[in-house]
């Protein structure tokens, strides 16, 4: 069966001229059918591209959320960390304030006391100022940065919190309580002997007050001896800390025993006589590493009214 053909006539109006084009059957419905596909070639295309964009876009959609949740989660573990050191310090300013007095009584102790205080060791200096100066490119670097500086503060506040301890223990140590309610009668260095009005050297302070008045320890330590000693009457030893001793002698009766661990302000004891005394009153002394020292320089506190 023969092909059938048309023929289209393509006039020109301004000369008149016919063009004749002679085209298949084929051919036309190739033509027709792709002039009416374009349209529904290009809405495909332009799809699939949207489909791929869009593909492009949830990727990284998702690649964001996760490195925000990573965000989210450091920033919150930065914050917890900041809270912790934010509480550590404020702790640590409230125990490093001791009560006037006691540091007055601290800043006259010998000064092989305050250097076994002191202890050994240096805060590490880190170099801040080259963390700072650390280039950040990225928020990883941020963070970076603030973890090494936050950790640097840690050790540091490490370093602090042993030198608020070893104040601590200094200051419970210091032997600033006067051990009595009384009047002073006897200081400490040369004096007349009160038996014999020949010169003297006396070890400690005399305070006199009624008998059986309570004997307060000076300081936090531990009861080192609490018996008749010679000349002393009833001696109590207290032994504290940073190698400081308290005595109190002349007593009537103890209220410890040996080995006993006292905290300042405790009733050690009671006013006597006994010995080599000629009233009721209490002889009190303080040793620095073995030495006798002017308890006069380290009573800077009144005991508790009873």
């Amino acid at each position: 069966m023969p092909r059938r053909r048309y023929t289209v006539l393509i006039a020109d109006r301004s000369t008149g001229v016919l063009r004749r084009v002679t085209i298949s059957l084929r051919t036309a419905v190739a033509v027709v059918t792709t002039v009416l596909m374009m349209p529904v070639l290009i809405g495909l295309g332009a799809k699939w591209s949207a489909r791929d964009e869009i593909g492009q876009l949830q990727a990284t959609t998702a690649a964001l959320q996760f490195e925000n949740g990573n965000f989210r989660q450091t920033t919150g573990e930065l914050t917890t960390q900041i809270q912790s050191l934010e509480n550590v310090i404020d702790e640590l300013g409230t125990r490093a304030s001791i009560d006037p007095a006691q540091a007055r009584a601290i800043q006259n102790l010998p000064a092989i006391v305050k250097s076994r205080a002191a202890g050994g060791g240096t805060q590490p200096n880190a170099a801040i100022s080259d963390v700072l100066s650390t280039s950040l490119t990225s928020p990883e670097d941020t963070f970076g940065v603030l973890r090494t500086l936050l950790q640097s503060l840690e050790n540091r506040l490490r370093y602090v919190r042993r030198d608020v301890e070893r104040t601590e223990a200094l200051a419970a140590a210091t032997p600033s309580l006067w051990p009595v309610y009384g009047w002073l009668t006897g200081y400490f260095g040369g004096r007349a002997d009160p038996f014999t009005g020949e010169p003297a050297n006396h070890q400690g302070i005399d305070i006199s007050t009624e008998k059986g008045s309570p004997v307060y320890a000076t300081a936090n330590g531990t009861v080192e001896s609490a018996g008749p000693s010679g000349d002393y009457g009833n001696l109590i030893t207290l032994k504290h800390d940073f190698g400081l001793t308290t005595r109190y002698g002349h007593l009537s009766r103890f209220n410890v025993k040996v080995g006993q661990t006292v905290s300042r302000g405790d009733v050690i004891g009671f006013v006597g006589s006994t010995g080599r005394s000629t009233g009721a009153h209490l002889h009190y002394e303080i040793l620095a590493n073995g030495k006798l020292i002017n308890p006069l320089q380290l009573l800077t506190q009144q005991p508790a009214q009873r």
